[in-house]
């Protein structure tokens, strides 16, 4: 059964989403505080974001601004995920505009790993799937479905992103970047956490492939 907003609420006090927004964000101030020319300091108006937060049936969670990195060409390499390389990815530069909002660049035609801000704990019943916003669908970015499975819990999750586009494209830190639909089963047998599964309790930013 997919969960409904009441039931997303709930279990987020018990600490599922961390930090939790009970609302669809559509507006934040984003960025430090401003000075004017006499030395005060002045509050941003808000801006219009990509939401975040709560939907009817889902999760919108946010890009790190922390941790990005796009995989690069390394003549006569071939990428490995059972023996990877961690010299096949280079950190992405963080970027700010004037309104305070900070991205990434995604060349044209790449690939990049980047993490959650929020940090999950899924209960033993219900598995998450991630997937990618329709704003950035739009513009050619692809976020890969990947579930959170079973009692999954971690400092962040790692989310991968393709830019299928002819054209560098921005993604924005510090705003919705993918959403999370949760799905109810029957107890299973044994959870990821039973299994001791490779990724259970990563850290904050990308996780690299493991064996």
């Amino acid at each position: 059964m997919l969960k409904n907003d009441k039931w997303i609420v709930e279990q987020a006090q018990q600490g599922m989403i961390v930090p939790f927004e009970e609302k669809s964000v559509r507006k934040a101030v984003l960025g430090a505080e401003k000075e004017d020319g006499s030395g005060q300091r002045t509050v941003q108006a808000a801006i219009p974001t990509i939401s975040w937060g709560l939907s009817s049936y889902g999760y919108d969670i946010r890009l790190s601004p922390h941790d990005f990195r796009i995989f690069r060409h390394i003549p006569g390499t071939v990428i490995d995920p059972k023996k990877f390389n961690p010299k096949n990815l280079e950190q992405a530069e963080l970027h700010s505009d004037e309104d305070g909002s900070s991205y990434f660049i995604i060349p044209a035609n790449s690939y990049g790993l980047g993490a959650s801000l929020e940090s999950i704990k899924m209960p033993p019943n219900v598995t998450a799937i991630c997937l990618g916003k329709s704003t950035y669908a739009r513009v050619g970015v692809i976020a890969n479905t990947t579930p959170l499975e079973a009692s999954w819990q971690g400092e962040s999750i790692t989310l991968e992103f393709s830019n299928a586009s002819s054209a560098d494209v921005k993604i924005y830190a510090n705003e919705g970047v993918v959403q999370l639909l949760f799905f109810e089963g029957e107890a299973c047998e044994t959870t990821y956490a039973d299994r001791g599964g490779k990724y259970q309790y990563q850290g904050s930013g990308v996780t690299l492939p493991k064996v």
